[in-house]
């Protein structure tokens, strides 16, 4: 099986440049798994995990929004932030996951903005799972 080249990027810096035999992510349109030779495309990605499929196993990233950008060879993740699942402190993820849930609640019962509240919580979930499957 042919390989992809990988790089997942933020603005801080990259997070993973490497090789994969398959990319599977979830973009606003659905999952979508990318092997070599995939038709070229550019597609937003929602707050999920991006799985890397190697020889040796897999590797989970937790992506929070970006894009994708695949050209059959390479793909390329720009992301909003990203954390390698060795990368994740789960003590941290899991008192970000309680204030979001906190600020989730008020938002409820004052009527606050609740999106920012619900941003906040999936981006909480999504690394306390990228860490823990």
């Amino acid at each position: 099986m042919s390989e992809l080249k990988v790089s997942v990027v933020t603005p801080d810096g990259p997070v993973f440049e490497g090789n994969a035999n398959m990319v599977i992510a979830r973009t606003k349109a659905g999952e979508l798994g990318i092997l070599h030779g995939h038709v070229p495309l550019v597609a937003p990605l929602k707050i999920d995990i991006v799985r890397l499929k190697q020889d040796s196993g897999e590797e989970w990233i937790a992506v929070n929004g970006g894009f994708m950008e695949v050209n059959g060879e390479e793909v390329n993740i720009l992301a909003d932030t990203a954390e390698r699942e060795q990368d994740i402190d789960v003590d941290r993820a899991e008192r970000a996951k309680e204030r979001a849930e906190q600020r989730l609640k008020e938002a409820k019962e004052q009527k606050v903005d609740a999106i920012t509240a619900q941003v906040a919580l999936q981006k909480a979930i999504n690394r306390i799972h990228a860490k823990n499957h």
